[in-house]
């Protein structure tokens, strides 16, 4: 009997997140800023390693921010909840409150840093989009004064106040993608913060956050890594073009797969990948299932 190779998470390996960045309480707003800074360089760096499945992480980091953004709204959904309504409502059907704070983070982060990309965000106008888009500063305190503007004008788009920050945060950035970052970081207490208040919540929640993020990077390297590893043992037809799916989504339900293959196929793959160490089957469940790295 063929013995299975064992996965290794030590690879590929990169520098780890700065520890005195998150460890303990800041000082004062200019310690947190400095701590926040250092987290964010360390994160620019991660990003550019090439071993990393970009878009995936940003999906992953974006369903936490939707999970997050549900509990501020007051929602009981958890992440689980959450991904279920993303993926495996079928066509036309309502996704329900959770399912659409969802859908409204996962059409920010792909779409462009622009006025017209971030158009329909609920509960704002657009003009209000355009005014926070253009907005200047350092990046946090940028980020944080979008977040206190937009929820004072507009007291329940908690989606869209954290939309645009992190829009505003990503833009004085120099990313061209929204990277969700302080939605992961902020408590639901951190909105009802104004002024210096807010400003060192943020700059706490994002020193949190990039370095967290900086760890489900070096994870998901890994797991792409060893993805790529065992695809010479997979026969199947659109196996290929299945992995790549996998390599950019959070989650998939082998009915995605199925304009690559049959149902059956799918199904065969993904259970093929899991028992490879390749991909995790998230639900627990027997049916409705759904796989990710």
């Amino acid at each position: 009997m063929s013995v299975l190779p064992t996965f290794d998470r030590s690879a590929p390996s990169w520098p780890a997140s700065p520890g005195w960045a998150v460890a303990g309480r800041a000082a004062d707003i200019e310690d947190a800023a400095f701590r926040a800074g250092a987290a964010l360089a360390h994160l620019q760096g991660v990003m550019a390693q090439p071993g990393l499945p970009l878009t995936l992480w940003r999906d992953r980091l974006t369903l936490d921010a939707a999970a997050a953004t549900v509990r501020f709204s007051g929602r009981a959904e958890c992440l689980a909840e959450l991904r279920d309504a993303l993926h495996l409502a079928r066509p036309g059907d309502p996704p329900g409150p959770a399912g659409e704070i969802g859908q409204t983070w996962r059409r920010a982060v792909t779409r462009p840093l622009t006025a017209r990309g971030l158009a329909l965000l609920p509960g704002v106008a657009p003009e209000l989009v355009r005014r926070e888009l253009a907005r200047t500063g350092a990046p946090i305190a940028r980020a944080a004064a979008t977040l206190e503007t937009v929820l004072r004008e507009a007291p329940r788009a908690e989606t869209a106040a954290l939309v645009l920050a992190e829009a505003a945060l990503a833009k004085a950035l120099g990313w061209d993608r929204i990277v969700p970052l302080l939605a992961n970081g902020l408590a639901p207490r951190d909105l009802r913060r104004d002024g210096d208040d807010l400003r060192l919540a943020c700059h706490q929640a994002v020193a949190r956050a990039a370095a967290r993020a900086a760890g489900l990077a070096q994870d998901l390297a890994s797991r792409a890594a060893w993805l790529h590893a065992v695809a010479p043992k997979l026969r199947a037809k659109g196996a290929d073009a299945a992995i790549e799916l996998f390599l950019t989504q959070d989650a998939l339900a082998p009915a995605a797969l199925t304009h690559l293959m049959s149902d059956r196929a799918a199904r065969r793959l993904c259970d093929r990948l899991v028992l490879l160490g390749a991909l995790r089957e998230l639900t627990g469940r027997d049916s409705f299932r759904l796989y990710g790295l």
